[in-house]
């Protein structure tokens, strides 16, 4: 099964049976969050935990030891050499390793009992999706996906309007890093803007044309409500850009993630405070804001702002995305030697 290597000394279900944590979870207690993937996702959530005092940083396990190393010295936690380790340990876990490990270590970690907050994509289909949400509401535990641009559109008051855009225009680009490339650029970004145009127009595809290979793709898309969008997406562009551009029957705002500016021209005011100390954490930092959502979530039994099922929602348009344009289906199997799998 895709992802089985960074299982290595994997976890055996059969001899723990879980646990509800979300009502074992005392509020004078510090929650013990352990990290999966030691990469530079990774990294970044592990600083994240660390900085909290209603939680610790309880363990950092990749398949890479050396990497889990350096993180794991760097916070002064212990490197697990095992996925059953560092879930020994925790009460709930974050999967930053490659795409093509969350199901089977987010299935592991819920079948353990513990909370789970993953990376997107959610799962690499549609059952697997379906598999993991349908465990974490038996188990009652929290199931997270980290889309985090929804944070930073959501504290710019971009959901604020009740009206739905009548067309909608995204371009995400960025260089060659290396990272990701288990999946196709649609899974790795486009699928944050599919989740945004999903929360701002509540509306299924209709129909959907799409071109491009595995680093840089463009769809089209008619909605049942009878918004257009299109999406451009690259990991081999020069410049990075981010922009979204939402065109209203009374007006346009067009919103740029990378310098977090806005223009507006509809009647609807956007929230001004961007820059500075004065901006909310959602804007500012929104993995810290993602990592204090997941937080609450197990302390005070909420659900999260982003959960399994709408990581599900926004997968199943990047499928048929991926479908149309023939791209995706077999790319992880390039990626299969742990030497590739790099988060």
């Amino acid at each position: 099964m895709r992802g089985r290597a960074f299982l290595r000394g994997a976890w055996a279900p059969a001899g723990h049976q879980g646990r509800n944590w979300r009502s074992s979870i005392l509020v004078t207690e510090r929650i013990n969050i352990g990290v999966a993937g030691a990469g530079v996702f990774g990294g970044h959530h592990c600083g994240k935990i660390a900085g909290r005092e209603d939680a610790a940083l309880s363990g950092v396990y990749d398949i890479d030891h050396d990497r889990a190393l350096l993180q794991a010295r760097k916070h002064n936690v212990p490197a697990e050499k095992n996925f059953a380790d560092l879930l020994e340990r925790a009460d709930a876990v974050i999967i930053a390793a490659p795409a093509i490990a969350h199901y089977e270590l987010a299935l592991e970690a819920l079948r353990a009992g513990r909370h789970v907050f993953v990376e997107k994509p959610v799962a690499l289909s549609l059952e697997e999706a379906d598999e993991l949400i349908a465990l974490s509401m038996t188990r009652g535990l929290i199931l997270q996906v980290g889309h985090q641009e929804r944070y930073v559109a959501e504290a710019a008051g971009l959901f604020d309007r009740k009206r739905a855009p009548v067309k909608v225009d995204c371009v995400r680009h960025t260089a060659a890093t290396g990272r990701c490339e288990d999946v196709s650029v649609v899974l790795d970004l486009m699928i944050h803007d599919i989740d945004l145009i999903r929360k701002l127009t509540g509306a299924e595809i209709e129909s959907v044309s799409a071109r491009g290979e595995n680093h840089a793709a463009e769809a089209e898309l008619m909605l049942d409500n009878g918004s257009t969008v299109s999406l451009a997406a690259s990991r081999r562009a020069g410049t990075p850009e981010r922009r979204m551009t939402l065109v209203y029957d009374d007006g346009i705002i067009e919103f740029d993630f990378v310098n977090r500016k806005a223009a507006n021209t509809t009647p609807s005011p956007l929230h001004a405070c961007f820059d500075g100390e004065d901006a909310p954490l959602s804007f500012r930092d929104p993995l810290a804001f993602g990592t204090e959502i997941f937080v609450t979530a197990i302390r005070e039994g909420k659900t999260p702002s982003v959960t399994g099922a709408d990581g599900r929602q926004a997968l199943q348009w990047a499928l048929s995305i991926e479908e149309a344009a023939g791209i995706g289906a077999s790319y992880d199997q390039q990626y299969k030697t742990p030497e590739r799998r790099r988060a």
